[in-house]
């Protein structure tokens, strides 16, 4: 049975992160043959066409982490009406230069919480035109918009909620039937 590696990527910076306990207890309903490797983007700095000849080396490490794995697993929330600006920005380093975006052809599942009525709906919307044209293979259905409830999921990183807890194993199934998928065909 072959083990696929996973890229986390979370939107939030925050030690306390919504998302962060979402993407953990996400991982935990998961299909055996995924590992899942958290990728942090807080060391990198913010975008520069002028550093892209001589980039950092949180830079490469980012690529090098990026490219070595199968898929990615992005868990975000939402900052006025669209992505947060460190989770941008570490698509912008991962797509360039031009000619090396380490997430090409890879699948993706995006899913996020919010204590907001409509979650990360919109943020996960422009999430998705942004991948589509770095040429990320996104999961389109089920679509995950979670709306945070406290308690909804433990120190332990279990969810507590039933009908939450339902709706996440069915989408983690969907996710990882379809990552697995699109790994195997290429």
């Amino acid at each position: 049975m072959s083990n696929y590696q996973i890229a986390v990527i979370v939107g939030s910076l925050r030690t306390d992160s919504l998302n962060k306990k979402l993407a953990r207890a996400l991982i935990k309903l998961a299909d055996n043959r995924l590992s899942f490797n958290f990728i942090n983007i807080s060391k990198l700095p913010l975008y520069n066409q002028d550093d892209d000849l001589a980039p950092k080396t949180e830079v490469l490490d980012f690529h090098s982490q990026v490219a070595h794995c199968d898929g990615l697993l992005i868990v975000t929330p939402e900052y006025n009406r669209s992505v947060p600006g460190v989770l941008k920005n570490a698509l912008d380093h991962g797509s360039r230069p031009a000619g090396t975006n380490v997430f090409a052809t890879k699948p993706a599942g995006i899913i996020g919480t919010s204590m907001g009525s409509i979650s990360t709906a919109l943020a996960q919307q422009h999430l998705r035109n942004i991948l589509s044209f770095l040429n990320v293979q996104t999961m389109p259905q089920p679509e995950g918009f979670i709306h945070w409830i406290e308690g909804m999921i433990d120190d332990q990183d279990n969810i507590t909620n039933e009908r939450t807890l339902t709706f996440l194993q069915q989408w983690m199934e969907a996710f990882s039937a379809y990552t697995i998928a699109k790994i195997e065909s290429k």
